[in-house]
């Protein structure tokens, strides 16, 4: 039996433009003063072209522009430059590597329950005004792992108890360009530039291999994470870097982003439809993203169901590491279906009716 793989949130393989990404690598290297840039150790902020280029299409400075290893290396460089103890509210639950992360660094992580429109905004003003928090992480469009999307009356509020309580909103914004149905919300990025970093990454959009991740946001918070980022790892992947580059001057981005939504949309009806299909109906279904989640009946927990998966031909991720507190993620199953064709989502999703019926 084969197994079929409802655990990370990968894109599919045949999602990657490979001749486009060739040709643009070749472009660089034959280009001497792109070849020398993308070859010699440079800056934390990244590969200079990249970021000219996104702060014009951003509006900001150059100085709020900085280029990472993936996104999730910003997560980490956090870690770096809060003091140990420092309080960051999280979304309850929220990507599971992220709370690893934080707490590595010894970072209080608070969490706040999310509801299906982004956070419980009383819970969330009750834990600013409790905890103090430097920063609150959020991810506001087809969350990881949940799939929900924060509505534009929650944006506005968390962004309001910000301003009055002073503290930043670090916005994690992968997906928001994918899409599937429906009309885009601001980001909140958007909605206070001075109260948010944004960060995102072109791993969804383009192909994980190249690491390229983005952060924009205030001077002051990019000079640290810059600072911080140097006295890690000196300078980035920068051929990555200066490869994105290539491939968004050359307009090739937007067309890319085309095809995934194409690409993803129908096997996220797959998804949602299958689970109606085997009597799996209390779940999130999301208008973009990678994920959606469901909730396991009371009589079964994702223990039993990762005890037993294996010899059903499964693979799924314990929906326990998303939560602060794991006893809270004992009945959360998260489902990513981007990287499986309809075949196999559907096959996959009667597999796992099965083993919760038994």
């Amino acid at each position: 039996m084969n197994t079929i793989a409802l655990t990370r949130g990968v894109p599919a393989d045949e999602s990657y433009p490979l001749e486009q990404l060739a040709a643009c690598a070749s472009a660089v290297m034959s280009d001497p003063k792109l070849a020398l840039e993308a070859m010699r150790y440079g800056t934390g902020y990244g590969f200079g072209p990249l970021r000219e280029l996104l702060s014009a299409q951003n509006g900001v400075g150059t100085d709020q522009v900085l280029i990472g290893n993936g996104s999730l290396s910003f997560v980490d460089l956090l870690g770096v430059i809060l003091p140990v103890g420092t309080a960051v509210i999280v979304e309850s639950p929220t990507y599971d590597r992220t709370i690893t992360l934080l707490r590595r660094h010894g970072v209080n992580v608070i969490p706040v329950p999310l509801e299906s429109d982004g956070v419980n905004l009383e819970l969330f003003e009750a834990a600013v005004k409790v905890h103090k928090p430097i920063l609150a992480y959020l991810i506001a469009d087809f969350q990881n792992p949940s799939g929900s999307t924060m509505s534009l009356a929650k944006r506005r509020a968390v962004l309001e108890l910000a301003a009055t309580h002073d503290f930043t909103i670090l916005e994690d914004a992968p997906y928001r360009p994918l899409r599937y149905r429906g009309f885009p919300l601001p980001s909140l990025f958007e909605l206070a530039p001075e109260r948010v970093l944004q960060m995102s990454s072109y791993t969804k959009q383009i192909s994980p291999g190249i690491r390229v991740g983005t952060l924009i946001g205030g001077k002051a918070w990019l000079a640290r994470f810059a600072k911080a980022a140097n006295d890690t790892y000196i300078s980035g992947a920068f051929l990555g870097q200066a490869t994105a580059f290539e491939f968004i001057r050359r307009g090739l981005l937007e067309p890319q982003l085309e095809r995934l939504r194409a690409l993803y949309a129908p096997r996220l009806l797959a998804m949602a439809a299958a689970l109606r299909r085997n009597g799996l109906s209390d779940f999130l279904e999301p208008d973009g993203g990678f994920f959606l989640s469901v909730k396991l009946p009371e009589s079964v927990s994702i223990a039993d169901l990762l005890a037993r998966a294996e010899s059903a031909g499964l693979a799924l991720t314990d929906g326990r590491g998303f939560f602060v507190d794991p006893l809270e993620g004992n009945r959360f199953l998260r489902l990513p279906f981007c990287a499986l064709t309809e075949l196999e989502i559907d096959e996959g999703v009667m597999r796992l009716a099965g083993l919760i019926q038994a």
